[in-house]
């Protein structure tokens, strides 16, 4: 289904609320953006005469750097905003920044943020598109899209496989988005990690199966997706170490081998090799990790394509 005969909300601001045709336009739209990275001239004149602002407040790089590349492989012209390099490092608030960003006429902000519910916060009060790339523990659409993408690829289909999510699922933006995708596209899902890693992760409402032991859940798995341990946001030390945690919880090649042979993996990034799992993994044959950098870039050219370019999209917008 093409994007032009759906319905599109102002922001994407999470996965909650898309259907599985909406899902589903993304990837299809993504899949013909892929092709351009092939090309020896990666542009196209899509969005060319806009203008994207990357405004990230919190430390990024994989997700920074492919939004930026998408913009300018769609012709657009960027603006790249750090919060240590701004106005808001003076005492400048949230939304008075982002009003002078808008007097600059953008055609959408991609906002990264560790507050939980900034993007929301914005996308109501500004009239251009705003873009999460991320926000608290919350949610990160961008990067469950470029994971179903992967999937899809691979797989041929989302429906019907079993996927296991590992970590620290309580603390993670990714599991949320990625549970939420995943269940709508029709894959059955099942999420393990540290009982003090599981507690608050909204796992049972987004109907995951839940398991404190890793074995359980990737025994048969189509696609394991690891996550990284969100230090950064946990108020306690909560496991005994990262030796005792790749002990119990690393995914090692005797725990992949209990999936299904064909089962690919996935990581977020960035991947501490040793810890969530071993280097044999991480450089294995049935890692996709890179690959999954590749489809992040389509997937969010999809993404500024259908929300800027599309008139559709600005039926709602104040």
């Amino acid at each position: 289904m093409y994007a032009e005969n759906l319905a599109w909300p102002k922001d994407l601001l999470d996965l909650k609320g898309l259907s599985a045709d909406h899902l589903t336009a993304i990837l299809d739209v993504a899949e013909s953006f892929r092709e351009v990275s092939e090309r020896d001239i990666k542009k196209v004149p899509t969005l060319r005469g806009k203008l994207v602002v990357l405004f990230f407040h919190e430390n990024s790089t994989r997700t920074r750097l492919s939004f930026e590349v998408a913009a300018k492989r769609l012709s657009a012209d960027t603006i790249s905003l750090a919060s240590s390099g701004s106005s808001m490092s003076k005492g400048e608030t949230l939304l008075d920044t982002a009003k002078n960003i808008e007097a600059m006429a953008p055609d959408a902000l991609v906002i990264r943020h560790s507050a939980s519910g900034a993007p929301s916060f914005l996308g109501q009060r500004l009239k251009c598109p705003v873009l999460s790339a991320g926000d608290g523990a919350h949610a990160h659409p961008t990067q469950a899209l470029l994971d179903l993408m992967t999937i899809r690829r691979v797989k041929g289909r989302v429906a019907g496989l079993k996927v296991a999510i590992l970590g620290d699922i309580a603390h993670s933006r990714v599991a949320r988005s990625n549970m939420i995708g995943l269940k709508t596209l029709g894959a059955k899902v099942a999420v393990a990690g540290p009982p003090s890693m599981l507690v608050g992760s909204l796992a049972e409402e987004y109907g995951a199966e839940v398991f404190r032991r890793p074995e359980p859940a990737i025994e048969g798995a189509d696609v394991i997706i690891v996550l990284r341990i969100q230090l950064e946001r946990q108020s306690g030390q909560l496991f005994p170490g990262a030796r005792e945690y790749s002990r119990v919880y690393g995914l090692t090649p005797q725990r992949l081998a209990l999936a299904s042979p064909e089962a690919i993996v996935l990581h977020p990034g960035p991947v501490n090799q040793g810890v969530e799992m071993t280097p044999e993994v991480y450089q294995g044959p049935q890692s996709l990790i890179l690959e999954q950098v590749t489809n992040g870039v389509a997937v969010r050219m999809a993404l500024l394509r259908i929300l800027v370019d599309n008139p559709e999209n600005h039926k709602n917008v104040a």
